[in-house]
């Protein structure tokens, strides 16, 4: 093992103990007002999961961190790092910005958040630029790392326009120690898939593609681990999947990802062409929400954006329709 990997060893194990988690999920943000943090929600959400997803992103694209002012991001980061501080949940913070310059400074104004005992980084995308060079990428998340703060790096082009390399994410790898993980959402998988060297940097798919326990090194793919937006719905049986994969049990472990597989297309396909938000924040709020509020959830109000806009009725219908037809037992719901 090279220095630099030596040292990203070293310091993934000093946040995390003996091993990075498996699943990650990118929290999702509720709102009672908007811009205004459900804190009640949030907090039972957070219980909800906590059994199965040690690691956290916050705000991911899930959380609607585009969207969120610094302001925001703050808010929400203190109702969730209070939420898990007695947990052995770690969280990165997602510092999602269009350019370099907003990164930074948002960096600077984290302040006393990095030293926070659950935080275990940040996380940040390349600037937004169609047709960016790879020089040019490179060198704005070289501004970034050279702060020394234990970074992993987002693939998403759907937001940003370009994407990252699998040689500038190895050139990356091969100079900084605190270059910890690596999410690609693009579904294409270019980096995981290179034979580039990526030392010890762990590798984790964000993309709702299906076909999920075929993409772990246990099911002979190039991934370490998930940071799913659908976690925030399914984390148990994620979990339950990667657990039979890392005992030999790939049958029952694919029977699980054929399931999920099967739903969470079918609940994209419903807030397909809701013009306001994003899929990944769209499908999931809805899904929570059933979970949430159990045989009463139709009687809820449908889940709001932080735009304030409030998901409609039909696709919370259109929903429930679909967890009834696969049989999605929802009792009483978790906030019931």
């Amino acid at each position: 093992m090279n220095p630099i990997d030596h040292s990203r060893r070293a310091r993934q194990l000093a946040i995390f103990g003996s091993e990075l988690p498996r699943l990650w999920c990118p929290l999702l943000t509720h709102f009672r007002d908007r811009a205004e943090p459900d804190e009640s929600r949030i907090v039972a959400h957070l219980d909800r999961i906590s059994p199965w997803v040690n690691g956290l992103l916050v705000p991911g694209s899930t959380g609607e961190g585009w969207e969120m002012s610094d302001r925001d991001i703050r808010n929400v980061l203190d109702i969730v790092l209070y939420a898990i501080r007695s947990r052995k949940t770690r969280l990165l913070i997602g510092i999602l910005k269009t350019e370099t310059e907003a990164v930074l400074e948002a960096i600077d104004g984290l302040g006393d958040l990095l030293k926070h005992p659950s935080v275990a980084g940040i996380t940040v995308c390349p600037a937004r630029s169609a047709g960016q060079s790879q020089a040019a990428i490179k060198h704005g998340i070289e501004q970034v790392l050279t702060r020394g703060i234990s970074t992993a790096l987002y693939q998403l082009p759907q937001v940003t326009c370009n994407e990252m390399s699998p040689e500038t994410v190895a050139e990356l790898a091969s100079k900084f120690d605190n270059f910890i993980l690596f999410k690609d959402t693009s579904g294409s998988d270019h980096v995981a898939q290179s034979d580039a060297d990526l030392g010890n940097v762990f590798l984790v798919r964000g993309s709702e593609q299906g076909g999920y326990s075929r993409w772990t090194k246990y099911g002979g793919g190039d991934y370490d681990g998930f940071l799913l937006s659908t976690a925030n719905v399914f984390a148990e049986q994620y979990s339950q999947m990667l657990d039979l994969q890392s005992k030999g049990s790939f049958e029952q472990a694919s029977a699980i990802s054929d399931h999920l597989t099967s739903i969470v297309s079918e609940a994209f396909s419903i807030v397909a062409h809701f013009p306001t938000g994003n899929a990944f924040t769209n499908a999931n709020k809805l899904m929570d929400h059933l979970f949430a509020y159990g045989s009463n959830a139709l009687n809820v109000a449908a889940p709001m954006l932080i735009s304030g806009v409030r998901l409609p009725q039909s696709l919370l219908v259109r929903m429930k329709q679909l967890f009834d037809l696969h049989r999605l037992d929802l009792g009483k719901g978790y906030f019931g």
